[in-house]
């Protein structure tokens, strides 16, 4: 035991000096191994970084283990460095095969970016979303139909990554679908899980299409085991609606040249030339009759005699429908015909000031 510690003490702290340098450097092998090993601990950090790093860290070793069997003639050399060259292949396996299931196809990736990276959404969440459809990309060739009104049923949610769909009810147009928007948002939202329906328009693809599609039922399994992806498609599902509502609100028109706004019904947009004839005879009713003079009164010494009432105004006509060019009215606008037949109806009104009385 003491000669043990004696020798380790004697290492340390007093140990044995060269007699003599050798005066022949090692040969090539061990000189490109200390290269190829510097390079690799200048690799940076992350997958990328640790792939390189390693990738070197194979050579260098490999270069050492050459120099140890034939120019140092150590078995001891050679093993240790053999063991490293297997130890940094397994980690670059490892590597690989994270590297490998970690890449998404080329079209989820761009998804991501578009929709899920603003929202800062963990790739590990929006990698059960895609697992959720089978990382399957769905394609329409052009006017071929999505859904059929009253045929096609519910059971599925579908989002479009490139083309443009239209769609139609009754083969009156409403509205374009364009990518990064959900196909069938209201039809998935007027339904609980338990219920089924079919869909209530047509969609029909105007160009080559691509989209993805989830499953009801597995997307509802999802739903219901994650709470941050259901808020999440809500929040998507919410948007998307929204957006549609207000394309559908572009085309409503009343047939004197109102838009209507489908937030607030009394607030509407003036489009047509109408409105300025309206606005015009609004300021002239309401124009006061200038008071009389003061010499006027003090010469009156008795009443003037009772005027007799003003006629009752003349009804103010409804302005016709100004031309659909100055609206900016196409084919496909839903023309409000009949409104002002309907009891109640703020088209009765002359002025929005009265409607909101």
């Amino acid at each position: 035991m003491s000669g043990s510690s004696f020798s380790w003490d004697q290492a340390i702290l007093q140990p044995a000096v060269c007699d003599a340098w050798k005066e022949h450097t090692e040969g090539a092998a061990y000189q490109l191994a200390s290269c190829i090993v510097l390079l690799g601990y200048m690799g940076g950090s992350g997958i990328f970084g640790s792939l390189y790093i390693f990738g070197l860290l194979v050579p260098g070793y490999f270069c050492y283990a050459l120099w140890g069997w034939l120019s140092a003639c150590g078995l001891d050399i050679f093993i240790w460095n053999m063991l490293l060259v297997l130890v940094c292949l397994l980690q670059l396996a490892h590597l690989a095969y994270r590297f490998r299931k970690d890449i998404i196809p080329e079209e989820f990736d761009l998804l991501y970016k578009t929709m899920y990276l603003p929202l800062q959404v963990p790739l590990e969440v929006y990698k059960e979303v895609v697992k959720c459809c089978e990382e399957q990309v769905q394609s329409l060739v052009r006017d071929q139909n999505y859904a059929v009104e009253g045929k096609t049923p519910i059971d599925r949610l579908s989002l479009l990554l490139s083309g443009r769909i239209r769609v139609s009810q009754d083969g009156q147009f409403l509205h374009y679908i364009f990518p990064y928007q959900f196909l069938d948002s209201p039809e998935w939202e007027s339904l609980r899980p338990s219920e089924e329906g079919t869909f209530q328009v047509t969609l029909t693809a105007e160009t080559d299409c691509s989209y993805v599609t989830w499953p009801r039922k597995k997307l509802y399994l999802l739903l219901r085991k994650d709470r941050y992806v259901a808020r999440l498609f809500s929040s998507h599902l919410g948007y998307d609606i929204s957006e549609k509502l207000y394309s559908l609100n572009e085309k409503l028109f009343a047939k004197f040249g109102l838009r209507f706004d489908i937030r607030l019904p009394s607030l509407y947009h003036v489009l047509g030339p109408a409105s300025s004839e309206v606005e015009g005879e609004l300021e002239e009713c309401e124009e006061l009759p200038p008071p009389p003079s003061p010499d006027c009164v003090q010469s009156s010494t008795s009443e003037p005699p009772p005027q007799p009432p003003p006629p009752p105004p003349a009804p103010h006509p409804k302005a016709s429908r100004p031309d659909s060019d100055l609206l900016g009215e196409d084919s496909t606008s839903l023309v409000l015909e009949d409104f002002a037949e309907l009891p109640g109806s703020f088209m009765d009104y002359v002025s929005e000031g009265e409607y909101m009385k």
